[in-house]
């Protein structure tokens, strides 16, 4: 399979994890695949950025998910730009998200980093960084 095809395929499969419109029930063991074993991910959304595991990254998003506060809610790519280098690859992509938070719209856009190794024939995710864009106060 073309590398950029399989590419695509991965990260279309990372931002489908993640949905939970029509009833779906985002499964953790459905990363697993996507991801090489101590892949590590950041996230930049404080003072500082968090790194954790998979597993810590995905927990607390999945339960979110699962409770009925966080409800229609999707991510999807809206730009990106992949750059393969033999079993190396490096994916920019910028995501729009939307879905209802207790009953409010939930919208934001920002960007991911993802940084991919060809393993076994098989492209895995080894790093994900990610930030929210900050919404900024419209001008009067």
């Amino acid at each position: 399979m073309d590398s950029q095809v399989a590419i695509n395929d991965v990260i279309r499969q990372f931002f489908t994890a993640f949905d939970n419109r029509e009833g779906r029930i985002p499964i953790r063991e459905n990363l697993n695949s996507l991801f090489a074993p101590g892949a590590i991910v950041a996230t930049h959304s404080g003072s500082a950025p968090v790194i954790c595991t998979v597993d810590e990254f995905a927990r607390p998003r999945i339960e979110l998910l699962c409770s009925g506060r966080l409800v229609n809610f999707f991510e999807w790519e809206t730009h990106a730009e992949t750059q393969v280098l033999g079993s190396l690859a490096i994916r920019r992509s910028r995501y729009a998200k939307s879905g209802q938070l207790e009953g409010r719209p939930y919208t934001g856009t920002g960007a991911k980093f993802f940084q991919m190794a060809l393993m076994g024939g098989t492209w895995r995710i080894v790093a994900l960084s990610w930030i929210d864009d900050v919404a900024r106060p419209s001008s009067v």
